[in-house]
């Protein structure tokens, strides 16, 4: 997969929206809340929210490490994004976005 295969796949969930954040990380949000986050230079990487019992597992898994800066929520960036499937990645990124769309009022899901 590369940033733009992760961009389309993002934007397919509904009421994603895209901004880019701290003048480099392409953000994907529902109700402006992030639920993946791609840096826009350097290595391709990406970031995204897990379950507590997941988030222990991946954060050992080679290719992860706790997100910096958000970890203590739950997230976690896969470094090497080789490591996973299309298929995997994208249900991780799926599962991140149905995690911070639980937490969004409903009001702002328009």
């Amino acid at each position: 997969m590369n940033i733009e295969d992760i961009r389309a796949f993002c934007k397919k969930l509904p009421y994603a929206t895209e901004d880019v954040k701290w003048e480099n990380d392409l953000c994907f949000c529902i109700g402006s809340k992030m639920f993946c986050v791609v840096p826009l230079q350097g290595e391709l990487s990406i970031t995204f929210k897990v379950t507590p019992e997941e988030f222990d597992e991946l954060s050992l898994r080679p290719g992860f490490i706790p997100a910096p800066y958000l970890a203590r929520n739950k997230w976690v960036c896969l470094k090497d994004i080789n490591v996973l499937k299309r298929k995997e990645l994208e249900a991780y990124v799926k599962q991140s976005y149905e995690l911070i769309k639980d937490k969004v009022p409903k009001k702002l899901l328009k």
